[in-house]
C-alpha cells in the first residue's frame, strides 16, 4: 500500500479533537486511510441502505454499541440526524478522537459540522495521490506525458484498470451518486456538457457568461454548478493575486482540475502519446504543477494560499505562493530545454514586487536540475518541492 502523507496529521488531530472529519473526492482513499490509521475502530458505511436506515430511524440505538470505543462513519453526511446526537455524546464524554467521519460531498458534510460540531471537529482533506507519494513507492512513471495522462487516483495504482476505462466510469458514478442528489441540478445532460466545456478551459481565465452561453444556461446557474464541482473536489479556481501594484491587473480567476488524468479523459485523450501533441498540453502541465502544490499543502494539514498574476498588458506569473509574510513567484513551462526567455515573466514580476531570485522558481518539463538564470530551476519530478 502506498503511504499517505496525511497519516501523521490525522493521528495528531485525533489527540486534540473528539471528532475528525476527513473529506475529499470519491476514490481518493479516505476509507483505506482511516481504517489503516484507526485499525481498532469499528467501521460503518452509510452508503449501505440497511445501515443508513437504522441510523436515520434510531440514532441513539445506532450509536449505543460504540459508547466506549472509537467509530468510523463513512459517508456521514447521508444521515444528518446523527450530528446532533454526536454533539451530545462528545460533550459528555470528553474523549478525543472518538469519531472519524468521512465524506465525499464536502459541502453537505461541512454544513452539518458547522451546525452541530463547530469547535469539536478537526477537518482534513485527502486528495488523490501526490507525485511524491507515488514516487516514494517507486511507482511514478518515467515519462511526463504518462504521469499527466494517468493521473493520481488510487485505483489506477492498486488494480489492473487503465485510465480510459477508469475515468469515464468515475464521471458516471459522480453524476449518478453525487450530482443527481443535488436539488439545484436539473438536467444531467447539460451538466455533463458543462464539465466537458470546463475541461477545455483548464488553465484559462474563467468567463461565466461565455461558459453559460455555450452550455445554454445563465451565468448564475454556471456559478452554482461550479460550486458543485469545487465542493466535490473536481475543480478549483485560482484567484488573481490581491496586491495591486498595477491597477490594470485582471480580476477573473483561472479554472483548474485537481487531477490531470481526469482532465485528459474529459478532453477525449485515449493515450499518453496523443497528449504529447495536444494543443492544451502546456495548460495540462501547468494544471499538474499547481495541483501538486495544493495536494502537498492539504496533505500537510495546511490550507493552500496560492494565486496567479496577470495584467492587461500580457505580463503574467503562473503561480504566486504566499508563505507567511513572503511570497514565491513560480513560472511553469512544459518545454524540456532551458533558455533565459523562460524567465521573462519572473524578471518582470520581481521588478514590480521587489523579489530576489531566491524568491523565484521555474518548473519546467525537463528532468535536469540547473541554476544560473534568474531563480531556482526545478524539473517536473521535483514540482512538489515548491
Amino acid at each position: 500500500m502506498i503511504s499517505r502523507q496525511l497519516s501523521g496529521k490525522l493521528t495528531e488531530l485525533a489527540k486534540g479533537f473528539p471528532v475528525i472529519c476527513l473529506t475529499g473526492p470519491r476514490q481518493s482513499g479516505k476509507t483505506t486511510l482511516v481504517k489503516s490509521v484507526f485499525g481498532d475502530y469499528a467501521y460503518v458505511s452509510l452508503e449501505n441502505i440497511d445501515t443508513m436506515t437504522a441510523a436515520k430511524e434510531d440514532p441513539r440505538r445506532f450509536l449505543a454499541p460504540h459508547q466506549t470505543s472509537g467509530l468510523i462513519i463513512d459517508e456521514a453526511q447521508r444521515v444528518p440526524e446523527l450530528f446532533s446526537y454526536l454533539q451530545g455524546v462528545v460533550d459528555s464524554s470528553g474523549q478525543m478522537g472518538r469519531y472519524i467521519l468521512t465524506g465525499s460531498q464536502n459541502f453537505l458534510l461541512l454544513e452539518k459540522i458547522t451546525q452541530s460540531l463547530a469547535g469539536r471537529a478537526g477537518i482534513l482533506h485527502l486528495m488523490p495521490f501526490s507525485a511524491s507519494e507515488v514516487e516514494a513507492a517507486g511507482l511514478l512513471a518515467p515519462s511526463l506525458d504518462e504521469v499527466l495522462f494517468k493521473g493520481m487516483y488510487p485505483p489506477l495504482f492498486d488494480r489492473p484498470v487503465s485510465p480510459p476505462d477508469f475515468y469515464p466510469s468515475y464521471i458516471e458514478t459522480y453524476l449518478e451518486r453525487d450530482v443527481r442528489s443535488m436539488k439545484n441540478i436539473g438536467d444531467l445532460a447539460l451538466f455533463r456538457k458543462f464539465i466537458l466545456l470546463c475541461a477545455g478551459r483548464a488553465g484559462q481565465l474563467l468567463n461565466l457568461t461565455s461558459l453559460g452561453n455555450e452550455v445554454g444556461v445563465d451565468h448564475k446557474t454556471i456559478r452554482a454548478w461550479l460550486s458543485v464541482l469545487e465542493a466535490s473536489f473536481i475543480v478549483f479556481q485560482l484567484r488573481p493575486y490581491h496586491r495591486n501594484w498595477n491597477k490594470r491587473v485582471v480580476k477573473q480567476p483561472k479554472l483548474f482540475f485537481y487531477d490531470t488524468g481526469l482532465l485528459c479523459s474529459l478532453l477525449g485523450l485515449r493515450t499518453a502519446e496523443a497528449l504529447a501533441s495536444h494543443h492544451l498540453r502546456g495548460s495540462i502541465y501547468e494544471n499538474y504543477v499547481i495541483a501538486e502544490h495544493i495536494k502537498q499543502q492539504y496533505h500537510s494539514g495546511i490550507r493552500p494560499s496560492v494565486y496567479f498574476w496577470r495584467d492587461q498588458s500580457g505580463h503574467e506569473v503562473d503561480l504566486i505562493i504566499e508563505k507567511g509574510q513572503t511570497i514565491q513567484a513560480v513560472e511553469i513551462k512544459s518545454a524540456e530545454t532551458l533558455n533565459s526567455g523562460l524567465f521573462d515573466g519572473l524578471r518582470w514580476f520581481c521588478g514590480q514586487a521587489g523579489l530576489s531570485p531566491a524568491d523565484c522558481a521555474l518548473v519546467y518539463g525537463g528532468k535536469e536540475e540547473q541554476t544560473g538564470f534568474a531563480g531556482r530551476v526545478l524539473s517536473w519530478p521535483r514540482a512538489h518541492t515548491l
